[in-house]
């Protein structure tokens, strides 16, 4: 891991992985649309709603990923004071954010016709909206503490000490009395989604892998310029 701490072979090797990442991401895509709007039948309960599934649940997937991800670099820029940590960690927030908001926007179209409202503060729609006000308060540190190593350090923390709310989101239907539904594919006995719909979910999940992976690797990208670019500035305000 340590040899990509070098800005220059890290961005090597991003710059060899983003072009089979978009067409991957494009295959899957195509794939899990088609199967989305063409193959999968209706749910014999929610009918043609169902179909919102497919956007929804890998949507809540990758906003639980992208933290996740936030607080492992976090921890890594903490232990081993790897030099692209705390970039991973930044640069996966804005999107992790955008995920975590088109979860719960779609959570509400899929709860109308289901619950017969476009709100509830059940558990699990409660801790998702925790999670992206973690989100928002996350980047706002980086935004407003203009000296970067002390808004990493608080970054750091907020990122970890944040991470407890990923367990509470995937037991919540589990422990608490919620409207939503609970879990339908990693559960004892096996998956009680039927197989017609299960391929499509979980090639839409992996599509949604595939898309955050690159949209990273382009922030992370952008981030290294970034830095690279204000190193010199003051470089220059010093030989100045």
């Amino acid at each position: 891991m340590q040899k990509f701490a070098n800005p220059a072979v890290f961005l090597k090797l991003a710059n060899a992985i983003l072009p089979y990442l978009w067409l991957i991401t494009a295959v899957l895509f195509a794939l899990g649309l088609y199967g989305a709007f063409v193959t999968s039948p209706a749910d014999y309960q929610q009918g043609e709603s169902v179909r919102i599934m497919y956007i929804h649940v890998p949507a809540s997937w990758i906003a639980m990923f992208a933290y996740a991800l936030m607080a492992f670099a976090s921890a890594i820029a903490i232990i081993f004071r790897h030099p692209l940590a705390d970039a991973a960690a930044k640069t996966a927030a804005p999107i992790g954010a955008v995920f975590c908001f088109l979860a719960l926007a779609t959570g509400s179209i899929w709860g109308k016709p289901t619950w017969g409202t476009w709100w509830v503060w059940d558990a699990r729609v409660t801790s998702m909206f925790i999670l992206l006000l973690l989100y928002v308060g996350y980047i706002a540190i980086w935004q407003a503490i203009e000296e970067p190593h002390l808004a990493a350090a608080i970054a750091r923390i907020v990122a970890l000490v944040g991470s407890v709310i990923l367990p509470v989101i995937k037991f919540s239907v589990d422990y608490w009395n919620t409207l939503h539904q609970a879990s339908s594919i990693f559960k004892a006995g096996g998956p009680s989604i039927d197989p017609s719909m299960l391929w499509v979910l979980l090639v839409m999940v992996l599509a949604y892998t595939t898309l955050f992976l690159a949209l990273h690797l382009v922030s992370l990208r952008t981030e290294i310029a970034t830095r690279k670019l204000r190193s010199a500035r003051l470089a220059e305000i010093r030989g100045n």
